[in-house]
């Protein structure tokens, strides 16, 4: 009995116990399935994370207050109030700086007309369109002078815009808001942004940052200072620039811990990187342990089969049929309902990820090397779960076989 003939055997037995070949397949069909999905999330969520992260600006730094310790721990970035107003703008001096937008943030009411709503209220300067990425859409962005003399002026996101003026699509430039009691004319509205996980870039006004910290609120201290590079090539000067000018307004003394954090764009695209490849390596590690019980159902039902047709091995060993051809065979037979729940895997897997691409669940990402891993891995489940059974099957003396009842 040559391969093929082996081959269409194979099929004549999965064929003939179709249900029981169906139920062995399932662990490797829900393996192979969760392998190609779980990938495909990971890809997706990486992809968008990136693309979310390089659009917050170009050779952008961001440099936030330090690390406050309490009996020797840290109680983590941004526990310290150490930026100023003044930190940003001696920042902005610097040779190697093309913008500086510092930030400062808080809720409050705003109403137009009979519609109150609740929205966030960022407070920069007029670099913030060009540090951030940020294209006005309607109108203008304020200017550096507004900035200067405290003026009420303010850019509107679209989801405010839609919740105050009725739809995304209205213009609102030249109407006047009122924040926290506090009349402010809009100049402008940005280009939608959409969301970064929880926050939704398009729910927010921006004002002159002076008229945010001494008007509108009473607020002394930044939370960020969003600080942009004149080139990729000037990113470590810029850093290094950054440091040596807060250090020295803050009077720290040589050796002193700096009292500020900067992260650079990469850094944090790296490390958001580096926690969606472990989350995905765990997802997927979980997923192969499905693929193992599935391997362990293959040698399970692969031995019952093996009972099951002694006589028959019996008779085709008197006959002349050597180990190698039964062995052969048996391995065959495990192979094919390995490869066969796959091949399913792998068409469910790319179908449930499609399904929440377009329903919006989820960002996938569907390649063709997790495809090929999950399908060869479940071909080497079949052969590593069907050695056992079908070595016993090459061993049994056909005299014995013959006897069985």
């Amino acid at each position: 009995m040559n391969v093929l003939e082996s081959i269409n055997v194979a099929f004549r037995s999965v064929k003939s116990n179709t249900m029981r070949s169906i139920l062995t397949m399932l662990g490797i069909i829900i393996g192979v399935a969760a392998v190609i999905a779980m990938v495909a999330i990971g890809q997706g969520a990486s992809a968008s994370v990136s693309s979310r992260i390089q659009g917050l600006g170009s050779n952008l730094l961001i440099v936030m207050p330090g690390q406050a310790k309490q009996g020797g721990v840290s109680m983590g970035a941004g526990s310290l109030d150490t930026l100023t107003l003044d930190d940003a703008n001696a920042i902005g001096k610097q040779s190697s700086i093309a913008g500086v937008a510092p930030d400062v943030n808080k809720s409050a009411q705003v109403v137009y007309g009979n519609q109150n709503y609740s929205t966030a209220i960022e407070g920069s300067t007029a670099d913030y369109p060009h540090v951030r990425s940020a294209n006005v859409q309607n109108g203008r962005f304020f200017n550096k002078f507004e900035v200067n003399g405290q003026a009420n002026v303010a850019v509107l996101g679209t989801t405010v815009v839609q919740n105050l003026f009725g739809s995304a699509n209205a213009n609102p430039v030249g109407k006047i808001i009122e924040i926290n009691q506090m009349p402010f004319t809009v100049v402008g509205v940005l280009e939608s942004q959409g969301s970064q996980g929880m926050t939704n870039n398009d729910d927010r006004i921006i004002i002159p940052i002076t008229t945010e910290m001494n008007r509108l609120f009473t607020i002394a201290k930044i939370r960020t200072i969003f600080v942009s590079a004149k080139s990729a090539d000037l990113m470590n000067q810029a850093q290094f620039d950054i440091e040596a000018t807060l250090r020295a307004q803050h009077n720290l003394a040589p050796g002193a811990d700096d009292d500020f954090t900067i992260n650079s764009q990469a850094q944090i695209l790296n490390t958001a990187q580096s926690v969606n490849r472990v989350m995905v390596a765990l997802l997927v590690g979980a997923a192969a342990i499905s693929l193992i019980v599935g391997g362990i159902g293959i040698m399970n039902i692969m031995l019952v089969s093996v009972t099951e047709r002694t006589r028959e091995i019996g008779i085709r060993k008197a006959i002349g049929a050597t180990r190698g051809i039964i062995l052969t065979q048996f391995l065959i037979e495990s192979v094919m309902l390995s490869v066969l729940g796959g091949i399913i895997g792998i068409l469910l897997g790319v179908g449930v990820s499609a399904l929440m691409n377009q329903t919006g669940m989820m960002t996938t990402t569907i390649t063709l090397t997790p495809i090929l891993y999950a399908f060869f891995f479940s071909m080497l489940v079949g052969v590593v779960f069907g050695v056992y059974p079908a070595r016993k099957a090459a061993r049994l003396n056909p005299i014995d076989a013959l006897r069985y009842e």
